[in-house]
């Protein structure tokens, strides 16, 4: 299974057998609006706070996932899933509510690709046969911890960018009709020394063009086996230093078969300044809007790469540099295997 030094080759090529994917309201105005699942059109979900919202958001994207399959709820082995809130809240009381057994994940916004290749590797080696898979964001619950709360109109840099509320969750199975899971690479810490929590798409654009590299070196493939590789939410910001990286070293990446979650979720003229970002914007845009490019035979191989930033407020109130990571898993059609 195990290919070079970090990457997970999936022989038995688990399977993404459904998936469930909800939104808020300003998603609702974005440009894959008919990818989600449930569009909210209040921010609270009717809840005593933005967290329990987040924690409901969660909740919805499971239920989401088994409801679509033909398996029940007491099949599923494992949920591995976590978020941005202090000690991964939201998600362990959304488990809670599961009543699953529980692997809880703090991976910043790369969690989704973390979790996926977590449970894909459980899985390829027989350690179970239905496993959820997600993460959420809520963007009023990151700008309070992180920054400063909403009410208080703190202005931003062009470099910040936008937290996604919303959740995203995938139902893997040892078996079955969907895409695959063929490979992932576990990415390794990238610190640039950049100390500014308002460009975490510069922080993250060297985590995220390493642990690309280091996917194409170990699976020897060039980057156009990939009908697309996804980015997280580098934001302009981080697809441009990362364009600059990839030409640097000499990997040939077209701008044409590379895209980044956080271009993808919102519309041109949607305040959001550099893109979107959150656990939720690569989960929401993987589980949704790809997958649904994959099963319309428009796209046959993808690599998403969710990139993390893994600071905290008292590591930014310390001046620490920002630690960065990247995780990638290439999901493909599964219409060429034999």
């Amino acid at each position: 299974m195990l290919v070079g030094h970090q990457t997970w080759a999936f022989e038995n090529t688990p399977v993404i057998l459904t998936t469930g994917t909800v939104g808020g309201p300003f998603e609702a105005q974005g440009k894959i609006s008919n990818d989600f699942d449930i569009l909210h059109d209040d921010m609270w979900l009717k809840q005593a706070s933005f967290e329990k919202a987040q924690q409901m958001m969660m909740e919805e994207a499971c239920q989401l996932a088994i409801k679509k399959s033909s398996i029940e709820k007491e099949q599923v082995q494992f949920f591995i899933s976590g978020d941005l809130i202090n000690q991964i809240t939201p998600t362990s009381f959304a488990a809670k509510t599961m009543g699953l057994p529980y692997l809880g994940l703090f991976s910043a916004c790369s969690t989704s690709m973390e979790s996926l290749a977590l449970s894909a590797s459980i899985i390829n080696g027989d350690g179970a046969n239905y496993i959820l898979s997600g993460t959420s964001s809520h963007n009023a619950a990151a700008e309070k911890q992180f920054r400063y709360p909403t009410e208080y109109g703190g202005q931003k840099p062009p470099t910040a960018q936008w937290t996604v509320t919303g959740a995203g969750c995938a139902l893997i199975a040892k078996e079955g009709n969907g895409p695959i899971v063929t490979s992932a690479t576990i990415g390794k810490i990238v610190d640039m020394g950049l100390t500014d929590p308002f460009n975490m798409g510069g922080a993250m654009a060297a985590a995220a063009v390493d642990t690309i590299e280091t996917h194409l070196k170990e699976r020897d493939l060039e980057p156009s086996y990939y009908d697309l590789i996804i980015t997280g939410d580098l934001g302009h910001i981080g697809r441009e230093v990362s364009l600059d990286l990839f030409k640097k070293h000499n990997v040939k990446i077209t701008e044409d078969n590379y895209v980044d979650c956080g271009l993808t979720i919102y519309r041109g003229g949607q305040p959001v300044l550099a893109g979107a970002s959150g656990p939720a914007c690569s989960a929401i845009v993987t589980y949704g809007h790809f997958l649904n490019l994959i099963k319309q035979g428009k796209l046959n191989r993808i690599l998403v790469v969710a990139t993390g930033s893994l600071h905290s407020p008292m590591s930014v109130q310390q001046k620490d540099p920002i630690p960065c990571i990247a995780h990638a898993v290439s999901i493909e059609s599964g219409s060429d295997q034999p």
